[in-house]
């Protein structure tokens, strides 16, 4: 199945799963963080709505995304869910359900590398702040 033809939210589920494991690699192999404690608190900063919401606005900002990106972006940001975020708003919590809906879409693209760039500049805004 086409990624462009899937349920957003289901993109976002995948995303979400993803952008996790770069996270999480990121966390151990670059930062060499080895305690899960520390690991699960390093993690919050990167995996949180606020952080992904955050990032977008950037990404957007600096036109660091394709306009096909920037869709993809929108689709799921515009999203209908059931879900009521319950630490953050609802407008930072659509901005982070469009971030998880592109890397899924790009994931089921087959396209990590274009994941890789935009993590890297993802730990760049969130190591900046």
């Amino acid at each position: 199945m086409r990624p462009e033809l899937m349920n957003v939210l289901a993109l976002a589920y995948l995303g979400d799963s993803i952008f996790e494991v770069y996270v999480r690699e990121y966390l151990l192999v670059e930062k060499g963080i080895m305690k899960p404690d520390l690991l699960q608190k390093e993690a919050k900063f990167f995996v949180s709505a606020k952080a992904q919401a955050a990032f977008i606005q950037e990404a957007l900002k600096q036109q660091w995304l394709t306009e096909e990106e920037i869709g993809i972006y929108k689709r799921g940001r515009n999203a209908k869910s059931r879900h009521v975020p319950k630490n953050t708003s609802v407008m930072t919590y659509n901005q982070s359900t469009g971030f998880e809906t592109l890397v899924g879409h790009l994931y089921l693209l087959k396209k990590q590398e274009r994941i890789t760039e935009i993590f890297d500049l993802f730990k760049e805004f969130v190591d900046g702040k």
